[in-house]
């Protein structure tokens, strides 16, 4: 038996052009489309594996436009000194360069490039994209969880509804949308 529908008026149907028109992307009225609700670790630590290289090729360009700054005023062969104002400010510039791009993912289409291959999506509780302060929130406590060896994406196998700390605290949910038969 199908799924049941709400049906929506037309000036109400997204852009031919948006996410949620694109032939992998359920819809957020459509409750059957998403498979059930897991605690998919697995697949989350498979999307931080791919999702690392276009975050370092991020800390690359940030870590050479410090250096050549760096080394405008310094003897050439001087390093940033280990936890120095500068080295703190590299690391914060890669950290927001990082959330930066998680965040702009998570709201053009839901994911990153590696969440992509496993059919991830990060949406609000009804399915529905996820507004930027929940993105931003998300990021901030998914980095506390990771600093802390990961506890709060652990925490998703004991949580009543398999949601990870970022899930739960920003509102978000991490969907795997079911395949299409």
């Amino acid at each position: 038996m199908p799924a049941p529908t709400i049906d929506t008026p037309p000036s109400a149907s997204p852009a031919p052009n948006s996410p949620a028109t694109a032939p992998d992307a359920p819809s957020s009225i459509d409750p059957g489309a998403w498979a059930p609700a897991r605690a998919l670790i697995g697949w989350r630590l498979l999307a931080l594996v791919y999702d690392f290289f276009p975050a370092v090729a991020l800390w690359m360009l940030a870590s050479t436009a410090f250096t050549l700054v760096y080394a405008a005023g310094h003897p050439l062969r001087q390093n940033i000194a280990p936890f120095s104002a500068w080295q703190w400010l590299l690391w914060l510039v890669c950290w927001s360069l990082t959330g930066a791009y998680a965040v702009v993912s998570w709201r053009r289409g839901g994911r990153t490039l590696g969440m992509r291959p496993w059919r991830l999506r990060v949406t609000v509780a009804d399915g529905g994209p996820a507004p930027v302060r929940a993105l931003l929130l998300r990021y901030a406590v998914g980095t506390v969880s990771l600093l802390l060896g990961g506890i709060g994406f652990w925490w998703a196998w004991v949580d009543r509804d398999h949601l990870a700390w970022h899930d739960r605290l920003s509102g978000t949910r991490m969907r795997r949308p079911a395949r299409s038969a």
